[in-house]
């Protein structure tokens, strides 16, 4: 069985409803509160290819007002996202569900339900 961890936010509704989920089916899972631990931009780069997206906007809020600061917009270059994810970690998506081969967003929920099936 892989080895989890569980990018979490506990001010986020999403983020603690993955947790429940998480805990109600006896899955070991280490939770790290990444605003709290931060990526480094290595972890970033392999999140991303664990996330098998194409453009690493998808990974991250663009409504927050660090998206902005970090002069982000839709067409920024992945290299220059994974920079703004390291200053600002709150650009992060969340709740994220990772073993470094896989990985998925938490939005909705049952993303992540079907990446723990994918290694049972």
């Amino acid at each position: 069985m892989a080895n989890f961890t569980l990018l979490h936010n506990p001010r986020c509704s999403k983020s603690r409803q993955a947790v429940d989920y998480i805990s109600q089916t006896g899955l070991e899972v280490d939770i790290r509160e990444y605003l709290k631990v931060p990526l480094t931009l290595e972890e970033i780069k392999t999140l991303f290819n664990a996330l098998n997206i194409d453009n690493a906007i998808d990974m991250i809020r663009t409504k927050e007002k660090e998206f902005k600061e970090a002069g982000l917009s839709k067409d920024s270059e992945n290299q220059q996202i994974f920079e703004a994810i390291a200053k600002y970690p709150k650009l992060l998506e969340r709740p994220i569900l990772s073993n470094d081969k896989d990985a998925a967003i938490g939005r909705p929920l049952e993303n992540i339900v079907q990446c723990i099936a994918k290694t049972q």
